[in-house]
């Protein structure tokens, strides 16, 4: 996840557009180059966003058990949602869409308390399939939160600050670590067999061959093997298991050749308990999506600031709680606006969003094709377990980046110490809510909610350190 700017005042209306420098650029934001050029770039955007985008309904589907026909079939909707919701995004539809060259794909923020309300579901005896309509269900209408929130964007800043958003995102980054460590070690399933397979030899030694991969190839210094460090390390651990045996391709036999999207497949259901710490996570989403269209313009020559840039950004907000609501009617996850692009568009200098087209195309082909979701959703869990544990530790550091960004005093060490021993704290110890209320459960039994709101509550209550004399008078010195 990605600070967002914190620009966005109305001081911003009244400002000069200024595009950056497009000297580095071979092509501009309206550019169209050739076909072959186009499709060419897309492939690249395709390859750095693709693993991102099959990993959280890849993990979803192990953790409530869904057999492999299911788990193919999500996997294609993800890739296809993505497609629709990149080609939105990129054509700006009415007030919808940022119209810049940016991707859409499944977030990995939505992630723990997805798999949180599946398993409160299972533990409550409804099928993975139903569990499914619930998930769908509290996406679709958090959904709304951020449309409505992208009207509104210039008040974000004074509720979710720096040190709210950073701590939040570590939260996050932490709380998956867990399920990565349990998928390296064998996933779920083998640690539920309770047969000797989970922690096995073979299973750690896969995994952290496949995690040492990719911190090797993240530290070259060649930007192609970093930008595919985790692609590259999931293929070298996917031909490994298979010459290990580790791998079944029996379930490719029955799958069709072409599957259309059925919307509303497993149903929508609702509960408000479940509903609650999805709130927290599309105000983030928001801010997130901030960043990351800050970023896009920067690299694409275009506009930071101006009445230009603030339209665009609402309109990708906007355009990000609507995908969201899409994708859930697709019968997949909440989608985001994805930074990897970004690195892609300076490597190649192609900021045209008519990229953007070709690279819907790509995804939406993809995902009409159910042997594409077949063939990853055989990749054995040590594999998947050994490349997330990298990319959620990322997340975490990236968390610790932003709260550093904003200057930790004393006072914000204190939120961010309170809010992580609280958020961590419930998913260590989840029995403390045994025999409590339903809502309240929901509501405090999630890392990001109890955290987030903690972060929040504390940002707000807590007050601001006055400057003592001593620090002026090193600053009058200073300027002096």
């Amino acid at each position: 996840m990605t600070e967002a700017n914190t620009d966005l005042t109305a001081v911003d209306l009244q400002e000069v557009e200024e595009p950056t420098s497009r000297s580095q650029l071979l092509y501009g934001l309206t550019d169209k180059p050739p076909v072959p050029e186009a499709i060419f770039v897309a492939f690249q955007h395709v390859l750095a966003a693709f693993v991102g985008i099959i990993t959280p309904p890849l993990i979803i589907c192990t953790s409530l058990g869904l057999d492999a026909a299911n788990t193919s079939y999500l996997i294609s909707m993800s890739l296809f949602a993505s497609g629709l919701c990149t080609f939105i995004q990129c054509k700006r539809i009415g007030p919808v869409g940022s119209g810049l060259l940016s991707l859409q794909g499944t977030s990995f923020a939505f992630l723990g308390p997805i798999l949180g309300v599946g398993s409160v579901a299972l533990q409550q005896g409804r099928t993975p399939e139903q569990a499914l309509a619930l998930i769908f269900g509290v996406c679709f209408f958090g959904s709304f939160v951020e449309i409505i929130l992208s009207r509104f964007l210039h008040l974000m800043n004074k509720i979710i600050t720096p040190v709210v958003s950073g701590t939040v995102v570590m939260i996050i980054g932490l709380g998956l670590i867990k399920t990565g460590i349990t998928s390296l070690a064998g996933g779920a399933a083998a640690l539920a067999k309770n047969d000797g397979s989970f922690g096995s030899w073979q299973n750690l030694a896969l995994g952290g061959s496949v995690l040492l991969i990719v911190v090797v190839l993240t530290l070259s210094k060649n930007r192609f093997l970093r930008m595919g460090a985790i692609a590259i390390g999931l293929l070298i651990g996917y031909i490994a298991a298979l010459f290990m045996g580790m791998v079944n391709f029996s379930s490719l036999r029955t799958l069709p050749l072409f599957s259309l999207p059925i919307p509303f497949r497993y149903g929508m259901a609702f509960d408000w308990g479940a509903f609650a710490p999805f709130i927290l996570l599309y105000v983030l989403t928001a801010i997130e999506t901030v960043g990351d269209l800050t970023a896009t313009s920067a690299v694409s020559g275009e506009p930071v600031k101006g009445s230009l840039y603030v339209r665009r950004i609402k309109g990708g907000v906007l355009g990000d709680g609507i995908n969201s609501a899409i994708a859930a009617v697709l019968n997949t996850f909440p989608n985001t606006t994805f930074s990897q692009n970004n690195g892609v568009i300076q490597m190649t200098g192609v900021g045209s969003r008519y990229v953007g087209f070709f690279v819907a195309g790509i995804f939406a082909i993809l995902g009409l094709l159910p042997i594409v979701g077949g063939v990853f959703q055989a990749i054995p869990q040590p594999v998947l377990g050994g490349a997330t544990l990298v990319m959620f530790g990322s997340i975490a550091v990236a968390g610790l980046n932003i709260v550093a960004s904003s200057g930790m005093d004393r006072r914000s060490m204190i939120i961010v110490a309170v809010s992580l021993g609280l958020g961590l704290g419930v998913v260590f110890m989840p029995q403390i809510f045994a025999n409590k209320p339903a809502l309240f459960n929901n509501l405090f039994g999630s890392a990001i909610s109890t955290g987030g709101l903690t972060a929040i509550l504390l940002s707000w209550l807590l007050p601001h350190e006055k400057e003592t004399v001593t620090e002026r008078s090193a600053s009058v010195e200073v300027e002096s």
